[in-house]
């Protein structure tokens, strides 16, 4: 590989890009790629922008059961509302888990949640390297959900044996994205020359190879095993299966891909069509059969499915309170399931008549979060400062919802299974790996209820500070920036 010019290696702390901005070099980088390699990615993504133009048009008018009218969106998020907001990767090893969280936080991305997908037979478990602060959320949103491979779930010793022996054989990082993460750690940041450099480099390890690294033999010994095990050992590196816009009526989404000659999974993931969204609503077009040379390059000719398009409609993010209500009403939906209920939409918008559909109801009974801010510095007559109840109903605070940033392991888990063509199975037999999970990362992965609650917690704060006398100094700010 040709050695990177001294030139390139340092910069002083004042000349460095920012993780924000690297990752929107990333995002769309990625997307690009996607797009040339998955041609059918890119006409979803006109779907999509067809459909949210329409929302947006006739939102004046006749406000939709999605967003914006039910769930406010500021200028900002409608202006990144056409980008990607994640995508996902199967990694194989602690050792590239590892890797990869220190990567991501070049990009300026924290391992967030911890999802055990063994309960659904998907032999894996999970995090969200997604941005944590508000304002990076705001510049650019996306995330990646990684999962690593549970090698103690493959039954096979023999099988097992193979699998470990073939992924510590391999090395999906470039020496110079390995560098580069390295100089960044060191410096505190990378230039400019040097994140163009980076966010090649890390492109390269989710780029897709069709070829395999096995024999044709062993891939259908890991096929067998599970699709997923397969999809993860047998290749050179963790392509990037799927990656996800963000629309405003998934449920037209779903209803125009077969239109335009997309195969669409049978059923929407996550909670039915409500007036106000509530956590998260995904689907997909079913994964692609693509054609792979086995052995490495040498031997037959086969195919292998994996890759996909999804999309998503993200709703208001939950209170630990609104997702028990949530988990037990997805709960009920199962069992009229098994009583033999027919229609999977029918019993979800049964089951979910409990749980209110109303913004402010949501908020009253601390089933959701919202952001608070100051409508005006005046304080109504009548009304104590530092009540805001008081301070909501007069107009003076208004009450804005905190859009859901995570994930839902049941979503995932469905979207997994319907792309690997696997019929459903039972929960594997797995104990929890949290622990093992948090070791590869080389951190604990944070709690996104932590994240939501300080969120919150904050902008009340601000909120009920109280107007600052006529002719008083500024308050000194903090190191976030805001006054304390």
């Amino acid at each position: 590989m040709q050695s990177v010019p001294s030139s390139l290696t340092t910069a002083p702390a004042g000349e460095f890009l920012s993780s924000d901005s690297i990752r929107e070099r990333f995002a769309r980088a990625m997307s690009a790629m996607y797009r040339e390699e998955v041609p059918q990615y890119g006409t979803l993504l006109d779907i999509v922008a067809q459909v949210n133009a329409q929302v947006l048009g006739r939102a004046p008018a006749s406000p939709p059961a999605s967003l914006p009218a039910s769930l406010p969106m500021t200028q900002a998020e409608l202006e990144r509302l056409g980008a990607e907001r994640h995508g996902a990767i199967r990694v194989g090893s602690a050792r590239e888990l590892g890797m990869l969280r220190r990567m991501f936080a070049v990009l300026g991305m924290q391992p967030v949640g911890y999802y055990d997908l063994s309960a659904a037979g998907v032999p894996v478990h999970s995090t969200a390297f997604r941005p944590v602060e508000p304002e990076a959320l705001a510049r650019n949103p996306f995330r990646l959900f990684t999962s690593l491979l549970r090698l103690e779930l493959i039954e096979d010793p023999q099988l097992r044996a193979l699998a470990a022996q073939r992924l510590e054989q391999r090395e999906i990082f470039s020496p110079e994205a390995l560098r580069l993460t390295r100089e960044f750690e060191l410096r505190g940041g990378l230039a400019e020359s040097q994140a163009d450099a980076f966010v090649r480099e890390l492109l390269q390890t989710f780029r897709w190879h069709g070829q395999a690294t096995v024999p044709l033999e062993t891939y259908r010994r890991m096929h067998a095993a599970h699709r997923l095990v397969a999809d993860v050992v047998c290749f050179r590196g963790p392509h990037i299966n799927h990656l996800t816009p963000r629309t405003l009526d998934i449920d037209a989404v779903q209803e125009l891909m077969p239109r335009h000659g997309i195969a669409a999974k049978e059923t929407i993931e996550g909670p039915p069509r409500r007036k106000v969204p509530i956590l998260l609503r995904q689907t997909s077009f079913k994964a692609l059969a693509e054609a792979v040379r086995f052995g490495d390059g040498e031997g037959p000719l086969g195919e292998h499915t994996a890759r996909f398009g999804e999309v998503e409609q993200r709703g208001i993010a939950l209170t630990p309170g609104g997702r028990a209500l949530y988990d037990r009403l997805l709960r009920e939906a199962d069992a009229a399931a098994q009583s033999g209920a027919p229609d999977h939409a029918a019993r979800l918008e049964q089951a979910f008549q409990a749980f209110p559909d109303d913004l402010e109801a949501l908020r009253r009974q601390g089933l959701g979060y919202f952001e608070y801010s100051r409508v005006s510095e005046a304080i109504p007559a009548g009304v104590a400062a530092h009540d805001l109840e008081a301070l909501v109903a007069a107009g003076a605070v208004q009450a804005r919802p905190i859009v859901y940033e995570d994930f839902l392991p049941v979503s995932a888990a469905g979207i997994f299974q319907s792309n690997l063509g696997d019929a459903a199975r039972g929960a594997l037999r797995a104990a929890d790996a949290r622990a093992e999970f948090e070791g590869a990362l080389g951190c604990a992965a944070l709690d996104e209820f932590a994240l939501y609650e300080a969120q919150q917690a904050a902008s009340i704060e601000r909120c009920l500070r109280g107007p600052r006398p006529v002719g008083a100094p500024p308050r000194p700010r903090g190191d976030d920036g805001v006054a304390p």
